[in-house]
């Protein structure tokens, strides 16, 4: 947060780049006959199946015939469409087929020896793709795929042929199951049942197109859900010979729950900073003077000592500064007076040029006892993480958000659950990154594999994954930002509706960090999730106008009002909205709290 002007952090890493793969070839024999069905995508999609509906035929281009393969990855899902085909044991294979696009993947798995695969980095126009292999003693079934990478656009695929010897007949795929329901529904799970299909020897549930499961019985619970969040659920039914059309589709809406373990926390609420210790173009306003709509007010701000010592100080603004500051022991009285009133009231860590890097276990024992002591002295609910600039960055062996290294990282986890520990289940506890260190994440993580990206994208994560389970809020500071990234791959820019609702179906729907699907950060609780914005043009780069903030809230909770973004889910229990700062708010004639008033009552 600057307490000064708007700064706009434009920040930019290396592309990713993609690990090359070996391509075999070999000239299948004139006796072997094309095993796989459907390889020129004729019949439109009959004998594949294609990940989060990502598949569909097209009549051009294509390579021969009158259709070809298109289809698009997103978000997580990298668009491979299969098809499981009968084989001999110990027998030699060749895969061939057309393939046009970028990134583009032709290859075999289940064989039972190496499993193989060939690709092309760009193919303007149908290039041809060769990979062999050979049958292990025991292989009666091998699975073709094909599919792109993600972020880089729709690829095609069409005359796909594996030449070998047949593996005996095949039966067709079953029919798509019929009688879908939702049986039980909880805040965090739905159970489903459907009607058996003959010939089906298990069934794939899939949640908002995507698989979540596979199970051999007619029912299943899907877990780990939001709660009061609409999924739709849809079922496939499998055999050796491929996959049905999947069912009807069946929405189903999980429960409230029981909030975010925050007493007194309302339903929606709305987040303020507070310019505690210093005055800027806003002015000073006291704490008795903000109105009863803010319901969380973070104090702006406690410093270190210096960037190292973890020895956090807060500082009242002085008189100098601030002629109209009130006394200690009213600003004491304020804090009682809010908190009686239902209100959280918290210190807040960092902010432009707070820098904290807790680099020693000394600097994290520094770290909570000179919390403690703030939040003692003046009686607080809790801690906000503001860290911003260079507070945490990653090392260059750190790679993985679950099992982090790098010790400004580790320390402050280790601090904060400290806190926690010691205030227990009252204790309050919101985090208020950048962009750049939680949603850039998506696209880059730390220097990367091949290194020489910004060691501090994604930097947040590991530390909102760790502590989810004792986090209140995360209202990360959907301004001062340079174009993200959304699951549609497309880059957003800050000054509309757009990208709020796209930064925030990230958090609240889990993305792949740096691309790598089995790397996946895992989605927050709507009820954990506030929306952060500037409260006027003078606040910070990225302010939207009103209209605006209400068509975020319409997409995300209603699904209504929606634009170019296409969400992965409906939200009525985001918990709310968060603004630098309640002092900017009063200079703008309170205009951000009468936007959430009126839209939340």
């Amino acid at each position: 947060m600057d307490r000064s002007r708007p700064l706009l952090a434009l920040l930019t890493a290396t592309a990713l780049a993609v690990p090359a793969l070996t391509a075999l070839s070999s000239a299948a024999r004139a006796a072997d006959a094309d095993q796989l069905r459907n390889g020129g995508f004729e019949a439109g999609l009959d004998g594949w199946s294609c990940t989060a509906n990502s598949g569909a035929t097209v009549s051009s281009p294509v390579h021969s015939g009158s259709a070809a393969l298109r289809a698009t990855p997103a978000g997580s899902d990298n668009a491979q469409c299969a098809q499981t085909v009968t084989v001999q044991p110990n027998a030699q294979y060749t895969l061939t087929g057309h393939a046009r696009g970028s990134y583009v993947y032709l290859g075999a798995s289940g064989t039972g020896t190496t499993d193989v695969s060939t690709w092309t980095q760009s193919a303007p126009d149908w290039q041809q793709l060769t990979t062999t292999f050979r049958t292990g003693p025991a292989t009666t079934k091998v699975t073709v795929y094909t599919h792109g990478w993600y972020g880089t656009g729709a690829y095609y695929a069409d005359d796909l042929a594996l030449t070998g010897p047949g593996g005996g007949s095949t039966t067709q795929p079953p029919a798509a199951p019929t009688g879908l329901t939702a049986t039980t529904v909880t805040s965090t799970s739905v159970t489903l049942s459907w009607t058996p299909v003959a010939g089906a020897t298990s069934y794939a549930v899939y949640r908002d197109g995507t698989r979540a499961q596979t199970t051999s019985a007619t029912s299943a619970t899907v877990s780990g859900l939001s709660p009061s969040t609409a999924y739709a659920f849809q079922v496939g039914a499998l055999n050796d010979a491929g996959e049905s059309p999947r069912s009807a589709a069946v929405t189903a809406t999980t429960t409230a729950g029981t909030g975010g373990g925050t007493p007194g926390l309302p339903p929606h609420a709305l987040v303020g900073y507070l310019h505690a210790s210093f005055a800027n173009g806003a002015g000073y306003t006291r704490l008795a003077d903000v109105p009863d709509s803010w319901d969380v007010i973070d104090l702006a701000f406690g410093e270190p000592t210096s960037t190292t010592s973890g020895d956090i100080r807060f500082t009242r603004c002085p008189v100098t500064e601030c002629p109209n500051v009130e006394s200690d022991a009213d600003f004491k009285a304020a804090i009682k007076a809010k908190q009686a009133a239902g209100k959280k009231v918290l210190i807040s860590i960092g902010g432009q040029n707070g820098q904290v890097q807790l680099t020693t276990t000394a600097a994290r024992d520094a770290f909570v006892s000179s919390v403690s002591k703030i939040i003692d002295e003046y009686g607080l609910d809790g801690l906000d993480i503001d860290f911003e600039g260079h507070s945490l960055s990653l090392n260059a062996d750190d790679t993985d958000f679950r099992n982090p290294k790098t010790p400004v990282i580790v320390n402050l986890i280790s601090a904060v659950k400290t806190l926690k520990a010691r205030y227990g289940a009252k204790f309050v506890l919101t985090m208020a990154p950048e962009t750049f260190f939680v949603q850039m994440g998506y696209q880059y993580y730390g220097t990367g594999k091949w290194g020489g990206q910004d060691p501090r994208c994604g930097a947040y994560l590991p530390v909102i994954h760790a502590l989810r389970d004792d986090l209140t809020l995360l209202h990360v500071q959907d301004y001062n930002s340079g174009p993200i990234m959304g699951l549609d791959n497309q880059y957003h820019s800050m000054g509309g509706a757009d990208f709020h609702i796209a930064m925030t179906d990230m958090l609240l729907t889990g993305f792949p960090v740096a691309g790598d699907p089995n790397n996946v950060f895992p989605p927050l609780r709507p009820d954990q999730v506030a929306i952060g914005m500037p409260a006027s043009t003078n606040a910070g780069n990225g302010y939207v106008a009103p209209a605006e903030v209400t068509r975020t809230l319409d997409c995300l909770t209603k699904k209504t009002n929606c634009g170019s973004y296409p969400t992965h889910g409906t939200w009525p229990a985001l918990r709310g909205l968060m603004t630098w700062s309640i002092n900017w708010d009063r200079f703008g004639s309170w205009q951000f709290q009468r936007t959430f008033d009126g839209y939340f009552g």
